[in-house]
C-alpha cells in the first residue's frame, strides 16, 4: 500500500506531521480522523502531489443538519487554535467535507469572509440552520479575540444539548413501541378473533352476558366499519396537526403537555435547563444580559414556559433583577430562584446558570426513568387487562351455552 505524509491538528490545536500508510487518500484521511486528528493536507510520498483531505465516502447531496454544525464547529475551533487563518481554516474544512450540502454551506461562507465580512456575519445568512444563539456566539468570540474559544464552549453546548435530546427520545422509542403494539393487538383481537365466535353465540339472544355482547357488538363494528374508522381518522390526524401548527394549536398542546402527571414537571425542567444552559454560555462569552436574556428566552419550545421567561427582559431593562422576576412569575422553583440570586450577589450569574443546567439536566434523566418506571408496566398491565377481559367475556358466553344445554 503507498504511503502518506499528512500535516493535521490535534484537539489541542497543536500540528502533527507524519507519515500513514493507506490503500487512498480518502481512507488514509479517515484513518486520521479515527485518531482524533483534523487532516489539513495529505501527500502521496511517491509522487509528492498535494491530496485534497476529504472524507471518505461519496459525496450527498442532503442539506446540513445539527449533527454537522456540531462537527464543523468543533472541527473549526481546532483549526483556528492550530494557528489557521479562518479563511484558510474554512477552506480545509471544504476539502475534508464528504456531504454537498456541508460543502456549498462552508463555500458560502468562506466567500463572506474573503470579502471582509466577519464570521458571525457570514452565519446570519443562514440563521435557520445555526440560529441566533450560535451567530451572537461568534460575534462575542469575534469581539473580544476569542473565537476559537468560543467555538469550543459552542461545541460543548451543542454536544451536551445534543446528549439530552438523544436520552428524550432514546427513552420514548420503547412506550411508542409498546402503544403501537397494544393498539394493533386489541384491533386484531376484536377485528378478527371475536367474531369467529359470533356463529357460536348466534342463538343465545338476550341469554348471551352482557359484557359478551359488548364484545361481540365492537368485534362485528371493528370487523365492518374499521377500515372507514382509519380512513376517516387519516384526514382529521392531518387537519389536527395542520391545527397544532398554529398558534393557538400550539399554545393549547404545550398547556397540556405541561399539565401531564410526572412527564410535565420533566418538560418543565428540560427547558428550563435549555434556557439556563443558554443564558451561561451567553454570558460567560461577554453577552450583555438583556441581550442573552432575549436570546435564551428564543431557544425555549414550550409556548407556555416561555411566556413566563419572556417576563425577565422587561423587569431587568427597567433596572430589577431577575431573581425578583423569576419569583414575581410565580412558576419557577425556589431552588431556582435563589441560584439566580447567589449568582447576582457574587458576580458570577454565568457560572450559576451553567450549574442550574447541569442540576435539572441530571433530573430531567432522573425524571425520564422515573416516569418510564411508571408508565411500563401501567401500558402492560392496561393491554393485559383488555386482552384478559375478551377473553373471559368469550368464556362467559361458552359457559352460558353449556348452562342452557344442561
Amino acid at each position: 500500500m503507498p504511503d502518506f505524509s499528512y500535516k493535521a491538528a490535534r484537539s489541542d490545536g497543536k500540528m502533527a506531521q507524519g507519515v500513514i500508510t493507506a490503500r487512498t487518500p480518502d481512507l488514509a484521511s479517515r484513518d486520521l480522523r479515527n485518531q482524533g486528528l483534523i487532516p489539513i493536507s495529505i501527500q502521496s510520498v511517491d509522487s509528492n502531489t498535494a491530496v485534497s483531505a476529504v472524507s471518505g465516502g461519496h459525496s450527498r447531496n442532503a442539506r446540513a443538519n445539527r449533527d454537522d454544525v456540531l462537527s464543523l464547529t468543533s472541527e473549526l475551533a481546532v483549526l483556528l487554535r492550530a494557528g489557521l487563518p479562518i479563511d484558510r481554516a474554512l477552506k480545509v474544512l471544504i476539502d475534508m467535507s464528504g456531504k454537498a450540502g456541508v460543502r456549498s454551506l462552508l463555500e458560502d461562507l468562506l466567500k463572506t469572509v474573503k470579502g471582509g465580512k466577519g464570521l458571525s456575519h457570514a452565519l446570519g445568512n443562514h440563521t435557520d440552520l445555526f440560529g441566533s444563539f450560535y451567530v451572537n456566539m461568534v460575534r462575542s468570540g469575534e469581539a473580544s479575540g476569542r473565537l476559537s474559544e468560543v467555538l469550543s464552549s459552542l461545541a460543548a453546548h451543542l454536544e451536551r444539548s445534543k446528549a439530552v435530546r438523544s436520552n428524550v427520545v432514546s427513552a420514548m422509542i420503547y412506550p411508542a413501541i409498546l402503544l403501537v403494539v397494544a393498539v394493533l393487538s386489541v384491533a386484531l383481537m376484536l377485528g378478527f378473533v371475536v367474531p369467529q365466535f359470533e356463529a357460536l353465540f348466534s342463538d343465545m339472544g338476550d341469554a348471551l352476558p352482557l359484557l359478551t355482547r359488548g364484545v361481540i357488538a365492537a368485534g362485528n363494528f371493528v370487523q365492518a366499519y374499521g377500515w372507514i374508522v382509519l380512513l376517516i381518522m387519516i384526514p382529521l390526524i392531518l387537519l389536527l396537526r395542520r391545527w397544532l401548527a398554529t398558534p393557538a394549536g400550539i399554545a393549547m398542546l404545550d398547556q397540556k403537555l405541561l399539565r401531564i402527571p410526572v412527564l410535565g414537571q420533566v418538560l418543565f425542567k428540560y427547558e428550563t435547563a435549555q434556557f439556563s444552559r443558554t443564558l451561561g454560555t451567553l454570558l460567560h462569552n461577554g453577552v450583555s444580559l438583556l441581550k442573552a436574556l432575549s436570546i435564551a428566552t428564543g431557544t425555549v419550545g414550550n409556548s407556555q414556559v416561555r411566556a413566563a421567561f419572556e417576563g425577565l427582559t422587561p423587569a431587568v431593562k427597567q433596572g430589577g433583577r431577575m431573581s425578583v422576576a423569576l419569583a414575581e412569575a410565580g412558576v419557577f422553583t425556589p431552588m431556582m430562584i435563589q441560584i439566580v440570586r447567589v449568582g447576582e450577589e457574587s458576580g458570577r450569574l454565568d457560572e450559576m446558570m451553567l450549574e442550574l443546567a447541569r442540576v435539572y439536566d441530571d433530573e430531567v434523566e432522573s425524571g425520564i426513568k422515573r416516569a418510564l418506571t411508571l408508565l411500563e408496566p401501567i401500558m402492560i398491565l392496561s393491554l393485559g387487562a383488555i386482552i384478559a377481559l375478551i377473553i373471559i367475556s368469550i368464556l362467559m358466553g361458552i359457559l352460558s351455552i353449556n348452562e342452557l344445554a344442561m
